[in-house]
């Protein structure tokens, strides 16, 4: 019976930044503090978005699910990389990492889809603000909300049912902080063609796709704005979409550096690239949520408004 062809494997070991002790101390402290701020910040947004009647619309609503998302995504990955940094035996078992790359790909997923849905919904709103409340209605973005997550639920089950049928052997180390699909399907002792295809069509439907929605959308926002003859109108208009598209640089920018770099480069320095690879997933999967609700509260005036009522009416109440 031959060794090789027999799944074989109870637990994988993730390697993270194993080696490096100081390392892993510098960033257990410095992913804590960016974890309490992702709670706190999307939290309070999402706290805002409900209490707030001003803040019910398609905008909010939507910014309320992506707030929700990045606490999911962020509490499905950080805790259990905190634990293993201060734990010598970093292993997962082969359950706990299939339910980890399910949870992390669906909220994935589903951010890309919805951020989106949330650049239609800016397209509307600047080129259409006439007829905004009608397409916009609570009969059309609440299904848009809700099929952004089924998608992402859908295409994360299907692909991680597809890489945990494969057979794993001997190798059993995850050169990465969690189970990342991309990673754990390079451990299989099997042919991996079927699952890249795969991979490669969801990738063009659930985030090529949305981006070119969202670089349409805002094609068309510009060419708008541009037709607007007063400055004031100009920056009014640029405002409404400019948290939005902010966020959507920082994600698309941080995937897009991720997954479609040149292969080549990967044959020299590969230890480099590693490195690289790891922080940049860290920047992807910590930093990101944590700026989310700062560049929309910052650059909002709804929001800031929104705090200053909820505070003078807290302070009033008591």
């Amino acid at each position: 019976m031959d060794w090789e062809n027999q799944t074989i494997l109870v637990e994988f070991v993730l390697k993270g930044l194993s080696g490096y002790p100081r390392l892993e101390l510098l960033f257990f402290a410095l992913i804590l503090i960016m974890y309490v701020v992702i709670l706190l910040g999307n939290g309070t947004l999402i706290s805002i978005s409900i209490l707030d009647p001003h803040l019910h619309t398609p905008m909010y609503f939507f910014l309320g699910n992506l707030s929700f998302l990045d606490i999911c995504y962020t509490t499905t990955s950080i805790p259990p990389t905190l634990v293993s940094f201060l734990s010598e035996r970093k292993t997962i078992s082969f359950s706990g990492c299939a339910v980890q790359m399910f949870l992390g790909l669906a909220m994935g997923t589903t951010e890309c889809v919805l951020l989106g849905m949330m650049a239609f919904d800016r397209y509307v709103a600047i080129c259409y603000p006439l007829r905004y409340p009608v397409i916009m209605s609570k009969d059309s973005y609440v299904p848009m909300a809700a099929g952004s997550w089924v998608i992402g639920v859908v295409n994360s089950a299907v692909q991680t049912v597809f890489v945990v049928q494969l057979p794993f052997c001997r190798n059993n180390v995850i050169n990465h902080f969690s189970c990342e699909i991309l990673a754990v399907m390079k451990l299989a002792c099997a042919d991996i063609s079927g699952n890249e295809f795969i991979m490669l069509v969801a990738t063009t439907l659930f985030t090529l796709m949305p981006l070119l929605l969202i670089v349409i959308s805002y094609s068309l926002i510009v060419v708008n704005i541009l037709k607007i003859h007063t400055s004031e109108g100009r920056s009014k208009a640029f405002s409404t979409c400019s948290a939005h598209l902010t966020v959507v640089i920082i994600f698309y920018g941080t995937i897009l550096f991720m997954y479609m770099k040149p292969k080549s480069r990967e044959t020299f320095h590969s230890d480099d690239l590693d490195a690289t690879d790891k922080l940049i997933s860290m920047f992807y999967g910590v930093v990101t949520p944590m700026v989310n609700p700062l560049i929309y509260s910052l650059r909002n005036k709804d929001v800031k408004e929104a705090v200053k009522h909820l505070l003078i009416r807290k302070v009033f109440n008591k």
